[in-house]
């Protein structure tokens, strides 16, 4: 009982899971901490305030609507997401185009038993298992028959 647990445990993609978890906190709280100390304070300066907008208020009926802490999470929410995407996203993507090697494309057609689509050099649909003539064969049998 104990063994499967300790094998379930020691999987590479459990560990993995687990690694990429807490990098991802540490990261998150990184991202914080730099929307919270220079972007929201440049937002303050950029509309005239101090960048903390927790203490925007309005009344109706004699009910008050805190509305700057909504102001504060939705202004940390896109700084979060647009350092994200310029420091994060759009460099990995760039990096990945350059570095990693592109997967050539299979030309494909649809397998005369279930459509399903399967490469042209196929002899079997993965999907139905049936047996089909590879695109290759099968031009070369229609010019021998005039088609």
């Amino acid at each position: 009982m104990l063994k499967g647990f300790r094998d379930f445990m020691m999987r590479g993609n459990v560990v993995d899971m687990g690694v990429g978890i807490v990098i991802g906190s540490a990261f998150t709280a990184v991202v914080t901490g730099f929307v919270k100390a220079f972007l929201t304070p440049l937002v303050g300066v950029v509309v005239g305030a101090t960048g903390d907008f927790s203490t925007y208020t309005f009344t109706v009926f004699k009910v008050s609507f805190p509305y700057g802490e909504f102001l504060n999470v939705l202004i940390a929410f896109i700084m979060t997401a647009a350092v994200l995407y310029f420091c994060v996203v759009l460099p990995v993507t760039k990096a990945s185009a350059k570095y990693l090697p592109k997967k050539p494309k299979v030309a494909k057609r649809p397998c005369p038993e279930c459509l399903t689509e399967i490469p042209e050099a196929a002899s079997r649909c993965s999907a139905c298992t049936a047996q089909v003539q590879p695109l290759a064969v099968v031009a070369q049998a229609d010019s021998r028959f005039g088609r």
